[in-house]
């Protein structure tokens, strides 16, 4: 800032022992707080709600899934080590599923079944590590019926518990004289998980992959596909294609986690971006307080313009002193509601003090996961819209004629 400039401001602001910053400029600076902090704290949930959702959906189905074109997909085990030799590949696990139908004490469901490998199904779907009743392993149990793992609602939709009994119904069956019937099988049920989701909870259930395969009527060694993890979810399209590319099939095919949630990942990001606007706006009529503010010290201080003016002072030095009062108070508002918005999410973050109603959300209280990219375009954001509100008030102390001024003075 050139001393002239520094003069004239003063000049104007501090003069007559006026202060410097109005009450209008206080309300501005309150104004663009209360915008840019609920900005930074609704990203920080949205964030939150989605990274806890793209988890959840990652625990119970895999990065990528191969499939193959072919009318019958067999293991191959050429196949399996081909996939993990290839670099970006941490662990895959065959699988075979259908719809089947559920029936306990208390009446049936429709259900997802899931033929898994109890020894390598662990280590793509993470959800099976952390089940709240029994262990993957349990599948394997050949000590009476065969064991099925399901989840927590749909055990109490059917009345059951570990140990009991229930009975699957596939699709699948035999013609006979009599007419069609289907395929039943009993199962015992030897773990109970829990996710958060009602599309798992309620309505998935894992058994053996031989199990499966007798139950659905399926050929010996025939697969669904082959769930497979990778070190890194976000690129899971492109090491799945350079696997597949040091096979000699050119029957299989992938399809990513991104691709089979597309649909709900599509309507979060779209409500992120909604909200986004939404609170932008309040950040705006902050701005335009600044433009309120500005134009009241413009009418207030017109004589002393007119003054500097004739004394030598030129349009872009005023224009400039009045976009730096806008800049002052855009920073000082921009400022406080960031260090606001930080302060809130540590909070919810660490003392979890507002609960969400249980069985309606997939979490019991809010989630918050600050990205420092979505805190930084804020406050530009945020310093934009005050620059762009200094501009009218500007150009008007910039533009009076000290002549017309000092007329009636």
């Amino acid at each position: 800032m050139s001393f002239e400039l520094f003069v004239a401001r003063r000049y104007l602001f501090a003069r007559r022992g006026q202060a410097f910053i109005s009450v209008i400029s206080w309300i501005s600076v309150a104004g663009v707080a209360l915008g840019v902090a609920s900005l930074i704290v609704v990203m920080g949930v949205m964030n939150g709600f989605t990274t806890d959702l793209r988890d959840k959906i990652i625990g119970m189905s895999a990065h990528a899934v191969v499939y193959s074109s072919a009318p019958v997909f067999e293991e191959d085990e050429n196949l399996e080590a081909a996939l993990r030799s290839a670099p970006g590949i941490t662990a895959l696990t065959p699988f075979i599923h259908s719809g089947v139908l559920l029936s306990g004490r208390s009446g049936g469901s429709g259900v997802y079944l899931r033929g898994v490998d109890p020894k390598s199904a662990a280590a793509v779907l993470g959800g099976l590590k952390n089940m709240t009743r029994g262990k993957v392993g349990d599948l394997d149990d050949t000590e009476g019926l065969p064991g099925i793992i399901i989840g927590e609602v749909l055990a109490d939709k059917l009345a059951v518990d570990v140990g009991g009994r229930i009975n699957v119904m596939a699709p699948s069956g035999r013609q006979s004289a009599a007419g069609f019937s289907p395929r039943i099988m009993p199962f015992r049920v030897v773990g109970l998980f829990r996710i958060g989701l009602a599309d798992y909870d309620s309505a998935l259930a894992f058994v053996n992959l031989s199990n499966a395969r007798e139950v659905l009527g399926r050929p010996d060694r025939s697969i669904s596909g082959i769930e497979t993890a990778v070190d890194d979810v976000y690129a899971a399209g492109e090491i799945m294609r350079r696997a597949l590319s040091l096979t000699d099939r050119t029957d299989l095919y992938v399809r990513t986690w991104q691709e089979m949630n597309a649909n709900l990942f599509a309507a979060l990001k779209l409500e992120k971006a909604a909200m986004a606007v939404i609170l932008t706006l309040v950040v705006l009529v902050g701005s335009f307080s600044i433009v309120t503010a500005l134009v009241m010290l413009v009418m207030e201080k017109k004589r002393d313009i007119a003054i500097l003016m004739s004394m030598g002072a030129r349009a872009g030095m005023v224009r400039r002193i009045f976009t730096l009062q806008g800049l002052l108070i855009g920073c000082m508002g921009t400022t406080a509601g960031m260090l606001l918005g930080l302060g809130c999410c540590m909070l919810l973050k660490r003392y979890k003090f507002i609960e969400l109603p249980r069985g309606v959300y997939s979490l019991d209280y809010l989630p918050v996961l600050l990205q420092w990219q979505d805190v930084l375009l804020t406050g530009l954001c945020a310093m934009l819209l005050c620059f762009f509100a200094t501009l009218y008030p500007a150009r008007q102390a910039a533009g009076i004629e000290p002549v017309e001024a000092l007329r009636h003075e």
